[in-house]
């Protein structure tokens, strides 16, 4: 009798997992979705995405299914049902349709990361009043006034690095970087402060892109910790403000202040820190990487460091004084040197992947040819794209995630010819320096990266110092990891040396 039991139990265990496995692996869809796998029930095929390599190639797990599945293909993340978009009009509609068919949306362990009010997650109104508190601080006239600091800061820098028997670049241009913002979001000189929040941010971006186990030792654990750490530091540097306000406001945190204090105000002090915190990590971890992987680039090439001297060069030679500082008028004129950093973020990839939520049932059947609409019962919009190549269309479930995919996009044979060649003359007379279907490394959309003309003007006047009044020789390091981000795990150690003029 127990044995029956037993057996029969047995069967209903064995029936509900297999049940429970086909579901998972056969997801339910009013349509036809995209070709790919699940993968395994909850884990999905994240083991395979974060696997590690070392080039600027495609990331493997997107490149192998490209071959396997076509541009666009279904996988899952921990547990969560993805579409990988690396078709660039089709990642291109996705970007520009946020509200309508989709909506900005991150992991819960991004979240975690960057904070539950940080700027990713925020939408409407709020974003908007956000983004535009943002570029005053680093708006076009604001760039202008912070041009001769950021020199001087850059050849102080420079002058100290080449005293130094070896300087480690990734490390060295992250505290350039991160002095240059704090000073400027909250008036931080360098000292105590941002050699800690430096320390904090070195551990948050180490587990930044990590597989996502809150683990004692783990990278994300660290993360977590290192996040903790630098929003404790804000939040103490923000109520010192508090109680020793500034005649004369003059950085984000004066901002903060006065904008906390006004009734009606949207700003609340949760997303005034994870702003602040976002902001600083941005800036300063995205251009050093950005900044290290260029001089490589330039120590690989000797035909682009003469190039992109020359320009500098003349830029000295047509001046009245050759050591007055750089103007407006002179970094608006680096015409190789803006391509050469464009040419530098196409490749270096920062951005592996940017994220949506469909918010409604999407079908799609190739190249964006036309958009129809049409009401359903509820007053949602179902947008039918259709296109031309394909014989059967997909369909993009409601609730379901969207991941589109930079690199995939970047590095295609069938857009820039020989991807993996670093040419920064492919810029040539080209009008899309910022975003386009084709370039998405600082984002797309309304979402657009708003601190990309800082970064860029950051990297130029570095860019101009270095090239005029140093030479340098690699000591060791250069080599790169993705784990899928970008990572130099022995650094990146060089000997600058003081042209002789």
């Amino acid at each position: 009798m127990m044995s029956w039991a037993l057996c029969i139990w047995v069967s209903l265990l064995v029936t509900s997992i297999t049940t429970w496995v086909y579901k998972w692996r056969n997801p339910k869809c009013s349509g036809k979705l995209p070709p790919g796998s699940m993968g395994l029930p909850l884990l999905g095929e994240t083991i395979a995405f974060f696997k590690p390599y070392s080039n600027l190639d495609i990331q493997p797990f997107i490149k192998e299914r490209i071959k396997k599945y076509g541009p666009i293909f279904k996988t899952s993340f921990v547990g969560i049902p993805v579409i990988v978009a690396t078709d660039p009009d089709f990642s291109y509609f996705v970007l520009n349709q946020e509200g309508q068919c989709f909506k900005n949306w991150y992991p819960d362990t991004f979240t975690k990361i960057f904070g539950n009010q940080n700027l990713a997650t925020l939408h409407g109104f709020v974003y908007k009043h956000l983004k535009h508190m943002i570029l005053s601080l680093f708006g076009h006239e604001s760039r202008k006034k912070m041009l001769p600091e950021i020199e001087e800061n850059v050849c102080k820098k420079l002058k100290l690095w080449s005293t130094q028997n070896s300087v480690e670049l990734k490390g060295s241009t992250a505290s350039l970087i991160l002095d240059l913002t704090t000073k400027k979001l909250m008036g931080l000189d360098q000292g105590k402060y941002s050699d800690k929040l430096r320390d904090c941010f070195a551990a948050f971006n180490d587990g930044l892109i990590s597989f996502p186990i809150n683990i004692p030792g783990t990278a994300y654990h660290k993360c977590l910790e290192g996040r903790e750490r630098a929003m404790k530091m804000l939040r103490d540097m923000l109520q010192e403000r508090r109680e020793n306000p500034r005649e004369n406001p003059s950085d984000f945190f004066d901002y903060v202040i006065e904008e906390l204090k006004k009734e009606d105000t949207l700003l609340t002090e949760e997303i005034a820190l994870d702003l602040m915190f976002v902001l600083i990590f941005t800036s300063f971890e995205t251009t050093s990487y950005s900044l290290t992987l260029a001089i490589k680039f330039l120590s690989d090439d000797p035909s682009i460091l003469k190039s992109l001297t020359e320009e500098h060069e003349a830029i000295l030679r047509n001046r009245e004084d050759a050591n007055s500082g750089l103007t407006w008028k002179e970094y608006k004129s680096m015409t190789y040197t803006l391509q050469f950093i464009n040419e530098t973020a196409r490749l270096a990839n920062l951005a592996i992947g940017i994220f949506r939520k469909a918010l409604v049932d999407t079908e799609y059947e190739g190249m964006i040819n036309q958009t129809t609409t049409q009401n359903t019962q509820i007053n949602c919009y179902i947008y039918i794209i259709h296109f031309v190549k394909m014989d059967t269309g997909y369909i993009i479930p409601a609730g379901w995630t969207v991941m589109v995919c930079p690199p995939a996009i970047h590095l295609n044979p069938d857009i820039y010819e020989d991807p993996l060649v670093f040419d920064p003359s492919r810029w040539e007379g080209s009008k899309y320096t910022n975003a386009s279907k084709t370039f998405m490394a600082f984002g797309g959309g309304m979402r657009f990266c708003i601190g990309t003309d800082f970064s860029k003007l950051q990297m130029a006047v570095f860019l101009h110092s270095l090239v005029t009044k140093y030479k340098w020789e690699e000591i060791s390091g250069g080599n790169i990891r993705r784990t899928p981000g970008l990572h130099f795990p022995n650094g990146y150690h060089v000997k600058l040396k003081k042209k002789e003029i």
